[in-house]
């Protein structure tokens, strides 16, 4: 039994969270045991993990205050826990995580990249640090390197990563989990008082400028000058009316009426799948997941041309310039004027696409195929008993 201790910085609702629940419970169990560990004590998705049988434990650090007593700790529960391999998630789990592990006895570590560029004006000062730190260490620290996408890995390339070690393997999607359901768009509109007929955009995204809402507001002031009876479906955290800068965009741009914010959903899937178009407005990503999740429901997406968002939906969607609402508001029509066949054989492709190239056993094989490797040249460096020690 290979044992892999999962080192991730916050076990929130979001891309890469769910990605490590994804493969944790899609991993062969006969051959592999996992536990995780979140450096904070954000946990929302433990209870998901815990069902599957995986240990879940918080260091309960404080989200931007590092604690060199706490990485001490996670190196004693290495000690402990022995695990044969260790995969780190994110910057803050990859720098901590592999420090911890150097402590415990060089366990080797896998680090996982879900970024892609990095902004001194949006992102914090300490993730840029803490990134070029990891620049600086990927030569001697991580045994493997694995980036979600393209983008993140050419990207970390060029902030000298150390290449050789590194490898994309992009997020995968459960397709008997995420489907399209013709139930879902009855229900969905019965549930927000939409008419049946009218056209339904949604975006699931956390508020955060990387998913850049306020050009996402924009576009949807412009669409609905044109197609009055369009709306808007938009989830995810901090996505409510007491947000008072979202609601005041949206209130500014006269769209109210035609705004659903959700909030936080567990039925995102069954979200995606009564949408006509699901979209996404980022500034910045690296795989979006979901982009994946919404076309595995058979919709159709247009999307903003960052990370590898063209490359995802192919010729399945539609893919514009980041920061223009009126190309995002010009797609969105296009989608809408094309009509519901058009629609309906877009969003077959895109799950086809999915099948093809996301499904997420083939994704999980090739997880496990590096903790194998890695458990078993770490099994060969240990060195064997000698016979006097055999016989004492």
């Amino acid at each position: 039994m290979i044992k892999v201790m999962h080192v991730i910085t916050t076990l929130g609702p979001a891309g890469a969270e769910t990605m490590l629940c994804r493969i944790a419970s899609g991993m062969d169990g006969t051959r592999f045991e996992n536990e995780v560990v979140s450096l904070t004590g954000i946990l929302d998705l433990a209870e998901r993990m815990q069902e599957i049988g995986v240990r879940v434990r918080t260091l309960g650090m404080r989200t931007g205050m590092p604690n060199p007593l706490l990485v001490m700790r996670l190196a004693q529960w290495i000690r402990q826990s022995k695990p044969d391999v260790i995969h780190t998630w994110m910057y803050h789990a990859n720098l901590i995580g592999a420090l911890a592990a150097r402590l415990a006895g060089n366990v080797p570590v896998v680090w996982g990249i879900h970024h892609s560029a990095l902004d001194p004006r949006v992102d914090k000062w300490r993730t840029l640090l803490v990134n070029q730190a990891c620049a600086l260490l990927s030569r001697e620290f991580p045994a493997r390197i694995v980036c979600c996408s393209e983008a993140a890995l050419l990207i970390h390339k060029r902030l000298r990563y150390a290449a050789e070690k590194m490898e994309v393997i992009p997020n995968g999607f459960d397709l008997e989990q995420v489907k399209p359901s013709a139930s879902a768009r009855v229900s969905v509109r019965e549930e927000l008082g939409i008419p049946g007929n009218a056209p339904v955009i949604g975006m699931a995204a956390r508020f955060h400028p990387h998913k850049d809402h306020r050009n996402f507001v924009r576009a949807a002031e412009l669409l609905c000058k044109q197609i009055p009876d369009v709306h808007f479906l938009l989830c995810g955290m901090d996505i409510s009316w007491q947000n008072s800068q979202l609601a005041g965009w949206i209130e500014l741009a006269g769209i109210r009426e035609r705004c659903h914010l959700l909030g936080q959903r567990g039925d995102v899937s069954r979200l995606f799948a009564a949408m006509d178009i699901a979209t996404t407005a980022s500034r910045s990503e690296a795989f979006p997941v979901v982009v994946g999740e919404a076309m595995a429901c058979g919709t159709p997406c247009v999307v903003t041309d960052v990370g590898d968002s063209a490359m995802i939906v192919d010729q399945t969607g539609v893919v514009v310039a980041p920061g223009n609402p009126d190309a995002l508001a010009g797609a969105w029509r296009k989608l809408i004027d094309a009509g519901p066949e058009v629609r309906r054989r877009l969003g077959l492709a895109a799950r086809q696409r999915v099948e093809q190239n996301f499904a997420l056993p083939a994704i999980v094989d090739r997880y496990q195929a590096i903790y194998a490797r890695l458990a078993a040249k770490r099994l060969e460096s240990v060195p064997s008993p000698s016979l006097s020690e055999c016989a004492r």
